[in-house]
């Protein structure tokens, strides 16, 4: 660095990525300042200017480096910054430090700091945790440790064959000649020396055998009345494998989300559209699936469906320095979780890393849809999806039940409902034989529309669960001329 070159480093004014120290007196504050500029992009430090970017210089000598060197060492892990001098006149310098960035997470004597503009501050726990896992990401994070207590007998070979068969269809693996679970699962990278890895048991385990080891396999589902969490008309928690869940969160959103109808024009044939592209629902579950942090026992991926709003979270945070607003736009692609995100890529789950969240926002604005909004705080990263107009998803009760249940059958089963009855019972008295029609084209309309009240809300699929007509049932059978007592 010559006397030109620092003056205009120096007009640039102290930042993120410059520290200016007036003397080597100011040494470990000066080493507070390395650190925090070495856990971010880089940058220098500069002993001899004062903080209003005065060029005074010191007096340099061998003992002045030493000393520098020193206070160096005392960060981890091993930093080396270039050292240099910039000659003034009457025998004083500047010294520069040449910082490198990008790496770390760095500490100096023992805790981590970082640059906010123009001062350093000391590195929040939760940074610092997240940014070490980033470092070990690469040979050591919870998707590749060895399973704990699950073997091969606790897989569903079924499955793992079933990804091979689809992977080499769709041409994303070569014919490995061979149908053995094991031998399959050690050319997918999940098996190492023998031993499964926690990632094969999330993406093959039977569904019994994942408790009590392995409880953040979890899917909860909710939807709720109204535009917060205080009643909800149906609740669930599904354990299982990472494609099992994938399936029944699928199913979930079907159940509960309205589909409008359409006669197309001189056809007369009716067209169902549903309210947010499926395409973008599959990839929405399938990102929180493939990116979430599995080393949270208690953490899940959750679905919540609203009268304004769909959101779909997973337990973590956004990692590698990418933000929520980044992934509307074209960002590099780590993923968190490569072994998992990779057998959903063969399997033909996801077709690209990298261009999930894109796709979402390309689908949507296809769909002349809301932008998805992504978030990500409280340990948890959340997509939310909005209709075009809020009422769509809060449709009128009467249309949303009327157009699935016919008004003679809805008449039958609430006037039935003046006392409740199990579901059995209910389906008995409409003469259906497939207890699954009966559920989505009866029971859950008639629920979800307001007009059924489970008897143990919290508890959906409780032995003793019952149903009865509510207040809003009653009106609405009176005006019909039905019996209400």
């Amino acid at each position: 660095m010559n006397r030109a070159e620092l003056e205009r480093l120096v007009t640039q004014g102290e930042s993120e990525r410059l520290g200016l120290k007036k003397s080597t007196g100011q040494r470990t504050a000066a080493m507070k300042s390395v650190c925090g500029i070495l856990n971010g992009l880089g940058g220098f430090v500069l002993f001899g200017v004062t903080d209003h970017g005065e060029i005074v210089g010191q007096m340099v000598a061998e003992k002045t480096l030493r000393d520098i060197e020193h206070e160096l060492t005392k960060i981890e892990p091993p930093a080396f910054p270039d050292i240099e001098t910039v000659a003034l006149r009457d025998n004083r310098a500047v010294i520069a430090l040449r910082v490198p960035g990008g790496g770390g997470p760095y500490t100096y004597d023992g805790r981590a700091y970082v640059r906010f503009g123009a001062t350093t501050h000391v590195m929040q726990q939760p940074v610092y945790e997240q940014r070490l896992l980033e470092r070990m990401h690469a040979s050591k994070r919870w998707e590749n440790q060895p399973a704990h207590r699950l073997n091969m007998t606790d897989l569903d070979k079924s499955e793992v064959i079933r990804t091979v068969d689809e992977a080499i269809r769709r041409q994303r693996l070569e014919d490995p000649g061979t149908r053995d679970a094991s031998e399959l699962l050690t050319g997918l990278g999940l098996v190492e020396d023998g031993q499964l890895l926690n990632a094969a048991v999330v993406l093959f385990a039977k569904r019994d055998r994942l408790l009590p080891y392995y409880p953040q396999c979890m899917l909860r589902m909710a939807r709720f009345r109204g535009e917060d969490k205080s009643e909800f008309i149906d609740n669930r928690q599904e354990q299982g494998n990472a494609f099992q869940l994938f399936q029944v969160a699928q199913r979930f959103l079907r159940d509960h989300l309205p589909v409008a109808g359409r006669v197309l024009p001189n056809v007369f044939e009716r067209v169902d559209d549903p309210l947010f592209p499926t395409a973008a629902l599959r990839e929405a579950i399938a990102n929180a699936l493939c990116h979430r942090d599995y080393s949270i026992p208690g953490g899940a991926i959750s679905i919540g469906i609203y009268d304004d709003r769909l959101e779909i979270s997973n337990t973590g945070s956004l990692p590698f320095d990418i933000t929520a607003e980044m992934l509307l736009q074209p960002h590099h692609s780590r993923p968190w979780n490569p072994l998992i995100a990779q057998a959903f890529y063969r399997r033909g789950v996801i077709e690209s890393w990298g261009r999930g969240t894109l796709k979402i926002r390309d689908l949507l604005a296809a769909a002349e849809l809301p932008v998805p909004e992504f978030e990500s705080g409280h340990g948890e990263v959340t997509v939310r999806f909005r209709a075009a107009v809020a009422a769509q998803l809060a449709r009128s009760r009467t249309e949303q039940v009327t157009e699935q249940v016919t008004e003679q059958v809805a008449v039958r089963i609430l006037e039935y409902c003046s006392h409740p009855r199990r579901a059995t019972e209910i389906q008995e008295l409409v003469s259906l034989r497939r207890r699954e029609t009966f559920r989505a084209n009866y029971l859950r309309p008639l629920v979800d529309g307001g007009w059924l009240a489970m008897t143990v809300p919290d508890k959906p699929r409780s032995r003793n669960q019952k149903y009865v007509r509510t207040d809003s049932g009653a009106k609405w059978l009176k005006k019909q001329g039905g019996e209400t007592a």
